[in-house]
């Protein structure tokens, strides 16, 4: 609304100051025009007492000074209101290319101010480098030590990043903990660039005191510049492209570590894309069921026979063919649509383990962000119940970095789900940190080995030493063992000899899809007979608590 008044407003004052002036002018021809007749008689009048001059036009003549007093003194208020609007002017533009907190530039402003750069630096036989900065954890430590010591630590940086700029580089604040610095270099000379973002990140990452709190954070810092190619100055990049590039290299420094700088290449754009087509592809996929499970065999390596399957998850991508999940799990997991993705493998997966013998088990993998879900035990129940599998068939999977993020929120799910009978293992047993504490009040039924360790037993010095001492763990915890990545007979030989376990591996086969197991339990006459499969079922009016546990409730 206040945009749209203005313009009115200043056409009626312009006209106003348009009417005064012409007001003024006129009074000052009336004047000299009756001035020249009235006041000679006027000082005659006073000189030799003769009669005053005539009324009308010594009224005339008074009248003419006072529109002459009203036009000067119009004239002295305009000139002060221009001079009023020039500086609110002035002071809204620099509100408008300012941030507020910092002083610096804003994200405005920086890509014109850019392009007036390259255009100097280009006059010079300069390039112009640009500088993404990212302040590294920042949102935990505005998080734990308050909005206040954020705003200071980001006035702070700001200082910080001013102190080593060149005379002429800009320092701009595009918004949040992001900030960019752009400096001119000799185009011979592009090493000056690195010097100038090793200097930025020395100097930030300083550990400082604000409000009486420590804090210490680092950067992650991405450069592009104005080069299309190192060697080339006939085509040059304006500010906006540059600054896309930095972008784009800053996310990757991100991706490698933070606490560092890379340069824009050409590949880090080509996998930005691959990035974001696949993120595009995993949610179509998940609404369009194109996620399969795949199996891997388990096997009793006393009898050699098949006594359960692995689910694995893998993507029939229409675009990309079938994508390890290695590749997209993570991608998932950072989309926060692992829960939905994992539940719509499960359920399939269910409904192709009723297909198998009762003496089968099931085993899924579960992401550490599905135990951050307070009501996962219940989803996963539910689905037991839609699909009547036997609680007891089924096994969860869970990796040892699960026990470190909750472990009271991890206990009661773990409960929860033993006491409807549903088995728990704790896989890649080994490579986290958990304690014989953990290990001894956790309710685990089983341990999985995880296969870097049987992988040892392959070489013709083989260490066993990890492999026995959690076999023999697993003994004194009465939990049975599972041992993964069983490649070759050489390792099966040795596992053998160790005792009563599971294992799998590549030599009993690569994972399957559910028409390849259905074939191979065909073959052994494991495939569920009518008789087991009505026999086996859950009972149709089994209660699941709709509520999850109270402990979860509570830190729900």
């Amino acid at each position: 609304m206040e945009n749209t008044k203005k313009p009115t407003d200043t056409r009626k004052r312009a006209n106003r100051d348009v009417v005064a002036l012409g007001i003024a002018v006129a009074a000052i021809i009336m004047f000299l025009g009756t001035g020249s007749a009235v006041l000679p008689q006027v000082l005659r009048s006073w000189s030799t007492g003769t009669s005053a001059p005539d009324a009308i036009l010594m009224n005339a003549l008074l009248l003419n000074v006072a529109l002459i007093i009203f036009g000067m003194r119009r004239y002295r208020e305009l000139i002060a209101e221009i001079e009023e609007r020039r500086k609110a002017e002035e002071r809204a533009q620099f509100l408008a290319e300012t941030d507020p907190l910092t002083g610096c530039l804003n994200r405005r402003s920086i890509t014109p101010e850019t392009d007036k750069l390259i255009e100097k630096a280009a006059a010079e036989n300069k390039a112009v480098a640009f500088l993404m900065i990212d302040l590294d954890n920042f949102k935990q430590i505005n998080d734990l030590n308050g909005h206040k010591v954020g705003d200071r630590l980001l006035k702070e940086t700001a200082n910080c990043l001013k102190s080593v700029l060149p005379t002429d580089g800009i320092l701009a604040r595009l918004g949040g903990d992001e900030f960019a610095c752009v400096v001119t270099f000799d185009k011979n000379a592009p090493d000056v660039v690195d010097q100038v973002a090793s200097s930025l990140n020395s100097v930030v990452s300083k550990p400082m005191k604000i409000d009486g709190y420590p804090v210490e954070v680092t950067i992650s810092v991405g450069i592009a510049t104005n080069l299309v190619q190192p060697a080339d100055d006939t085509t040059l990049l304006d500010g906006e492209a540059i600054m896309h590039r930095a972008d784009i290299a800053m996310y990757h420094a991100k991706k490698q570590g933070k606490d560092r700088y890379f340069w824009f290449e050409t590949s880090m754009e080509k996998e930005l894309r691959f990035r974001n087509d696949l993120e595009s592809g995993i949610k179509r996929g998940i609404l369009e069921n194109e996620f399969e499970p795949y199996y891997e065999q388990q096997i009793d390596l006393t009898s050699g026979k098949i006594v359960g399957f692995e689910m694995l998850a893998r993507w029939n991508s229409p675009e990309l063919g079938l994508v390890n999940p290695a590749i997209f799990i993570p991608v998932a997991e950072e989309l926060g649509v692992i829960a939905p993705l994992s539940e719509q493998l499960i359920e399939q997966a269910l409904l192709d383990a009723k297909e198998w013998d009762a003496t089968i088990t099931l085993s899924v993998n579960i992401s550490p962000i599905q135990l951050r879900d307070p009501w996962f035990s219940q989803k996963l129940l539910k689905l037991l119940v839609r699909h009547n599998f036997p609680p007891q068939r089924l096994e969860i999977e869970i990796t040892e970095s699960c026990l470190h993020e909750n472990i009271g929120v991890v206990k009661s799910m773990i409960t929860s789900l033993k006491n409807q009978g549903v088995q728990i293992s704790l896989d890649d047993f080994g490579t986290g940190y958990s304690s014989l504490s953990q290990l001894r009040t956790l309710p685990f039924d089983r341990l999985k080995i995880d296969r870097s360790f049987v992988g040892e037993l392959n070489a013709e010095d083989a260490c066993e030493k990890i492999v026995n001492a959690i076999i023999s763990l697993g003994d004194g915890l009465d939990m049975p063992i599972t041992a993964e990545g069983i490649e070759d007979q050489r390792i099966l030989e040795a596992l053998k000899g160790k005792g009563q376990m599971k294992g799998q591996g590549y030599l009993y086969g690569r994972p399957e899809t559910a028409a390849k197991v259905r074939e191979r339990l065909a073959a052994d006459d494991l495939l569920a007979k009518p008789a087991e499969t009505e026999s086996h079922i859950v009972p149709a009016n089994t209660v699941v608590d709709t509520q999850p546990p109270t402990e979860l409730r509570q830190r729900a």
